[in-house]
């Protein structure tokens, strides 16, 4: 794969063995510096676009008889205290200083980072923002980061649920709407609710159970969808992760519920495999019907 790179004296480039982006907003790199390099007094990782740059410390040693080793933890995002990276590709350089003297290496990546299978994979945007970075090269073969804004979507935080009714808490990303309503919608049933905002920025929505009560002597399956003044719709659900199966691994508990003047159902919200938020409400056939 290297013969497709423009020709590089390996003596001026350090060679990523590692690079990935793990949680969705951290990028962590291991390289290991050419054979005529020295243990340097400090060493930074930079970020460049244009004339912005950003400076992050890592880490340089020897292990054993063989090649000096670099270790760096790229935070990102300037609400979590990392960089303040914007839209766009950023290159990625490894700044070497000993004593005045100063020198910067491009970082190598001769092979790009591989997903990997199992119960969790890699983070595709941050859990916190929701922005999105991956790992990129240039046409050379150097590193690059990629940025980019977040995907426009409602993303769950907490359900509450008690005989009263549901409460979802939620966060709107990459898109300045207003005017929140939220719809409950099952099969030729809608419960239209007001959104309020609560602490911490976070926006909730209350439905009455009583409400969802099935019509019928079968399950009835409610989505929530988050609707805008700009006209803007967007199923609420939880996405930020990094679990393949929600719909195992976030299972919330079920409940028997008896709305006030209703007959006792159970009351169980979950993700589907896509990630939305369903409430499922089912009639328990066992109990008779109550009097309102």
């Amino acid at each position: 794969m290297e013969r497709f790179f423009l020709p590089v004296r390996r003596e001026r480039v350090a060679r990523l063995r590692y690079a990935a982006v793990l949680d969705g907003q951290t990028v962590n790199l291991h390289a290991e510096l050419p054979g005529s390099a020295t243990l340097p007094d400090r060493a930074e990782i930079v970020l460049r676009r244009g004339r912005v740059r950003h400076r992050t410390d890592a880490r340089v040693y020897r292990h054993g008889e063989g090649p000096l080793l670099v270790d760096a933890a790229v935070l990102l995002g300037e609400e979590l205290g990392g960089a303040p990276v914007s839209t766009g590709q950023w290159k990625v350089r490894l700044r070497l200083r000993t004593g005045r003297r100063s020198r910067h290496l491009p970082l190598l990546l001769l092979e790009p980072p591989v997903p990997y299978h199992g119960p969790t994979g890699p983070m595709q945007a941050s859990p916190v923002t929701g922005a999105r970075y991956r790992v990129g090269r240039s046409v050379t073969g150097n590193v690059r980061i990629v940025a980019a804004r977040p995907r426009p979507g409602a993303e769950v935080v907490k359900v509450r649920m008690d005989h009263a009714g549901i409460e979802v808490a939620f966060r709107v990303l990459g898109v300045h709407a207003t005017g929140h309503r939220v719809d409950f919608v099952a099969s030729g049933r809608r419960i239209e609710r007001p959104v309020h905002t609560g602490p911490d920025d976070l926006l909730t929505v209350t439905v009455p159970l009583a409400e969802m009560t099935p019509r019928k002597n079968r399950p009835e399956h409610w989505d929530v969808v988050l609707h805008t003044d700009e006209g803007r719709r967007m199923r609420l659900g939880r996405r930020l992760h990094d679990v393949r199966n929600p719909l195992r691994v976030f299972a919330m508990r079920s409940l028997a519920m008896t709305p006030q003047g209703r007959n006792p159902m159970i009351v169980q919200p979950r993700y589907t495999s896509a990630g939305n938020l369903r409430v499922t409400c089912t009639p328990m056939p066992e109990a008779g019907r109550t009097t309102a």
